[in-house]
């Protein structure tokens, strides 16, 4: 019987997933295996994928969508509706059951990492990636801050990154998709100018691997971790859910 799984998003056909999954089903003999890109303009064509899709196991979730899901799930797993955003769906005969695997793949991939002077961090962008970084630095003791470019409740601009606030907030992570290619040279607009060897930033982005932020920041003597870890981490947790083999 074959196995289907896929990526619902828009503009998807740079996915670090259908290449993971499909070298993964090769590398393990998997033949009737597949992973397609179902790359769609809005969230409501969901319900013909699944309906139309035979044999669809599950299916990751990127941008736009991981909030954008919800009214579509029969089931969400607790900690996925803790956080608020959704990255990994497993189709079940009762319907569609929502998880989140980005905590564990960006709580796993930065913690080596982390110093005893890293104990604030910068959010930017309020995205649903966003929401799974804050869950995974506070449960790691870390206060953290939202920055957008607009001021608001609970979120600072980018204008009030000032030198004290660069100073305190000594782990920066990028939520949102400046610097991904072909846009290479677009990056946050954060005062790098105060960023030191104290810092770690850390970009969500994987192509380019060395993004304009992380250079800017690598350039002032600070830490500079790309998303490809992360990526390969919750690839292999959404594989457990899929398979109900979770650890």
């Amino acid at each position: 019987m074959s196995r289907k799984f896929g990526l619902l998003g828009r503009n998807i056909s740079y996915s670090f997933s259908k290449g993971y999954f499909t070298e993964k089903f090769k590398t393990l003999g998997l033949d009737d295996h597949s992973y397609v890109n179902f790359d769609v303009p809005e969230i409501e064509d969901i319900v013909a994928i699944v309906k139309n899709t035979e044999d669809l196991v599950g299916f990751n979730i990127t941008i736009p969508y991981k909030e954008a899901i919800f009214p579509y799930l029969s089931d969400v797993d607790p900690k996925a509706k803790a956080i608020g955003a959704i990255n990994v769906v497993k189709v079940q005969e009762s319907g569609l059951k929502g998880f989140n695997t980005d905590v564990i793949g960006f709580q796993r991939s930065i913690a080596p990492h982390l110093k005893s002077g890293h104990k604030k961090a910068l959010i930017l962008g309020t995205g649903g990636a966003s929401k799974a970084v804050v869950h995974a630095l506070s449960s790691l003791g870390l206060s953290c801050q939202l920055v957008s470019r607009t001021a608001g409740e609970d979120k600072w601009s980018y204008e009030q990154l000032d030198k004290e606030i660069m100073e305190q907030y000594t782990v920066i992570v990028n939520c949102t998709p400046l610097g991904t290619f072909p846009n290479i040279e677009d990056k946050p607009d954060i005062a790098y100018q105060y960023i030191t060897e104290a810092h770690l930033v850390y970009d969500l982005i994987y192509n380019p691997e060395t993004t304009s932020f992380m250079k800017h920041a690598q350039d002032k003597g600070a830490t500079a971790l790309n998303g490809h870890q992360m990526l390969k981490l919750q690839a292999e947790a959404a594989w457990e859910i899929w398979n109900d083999t979770t650890k």
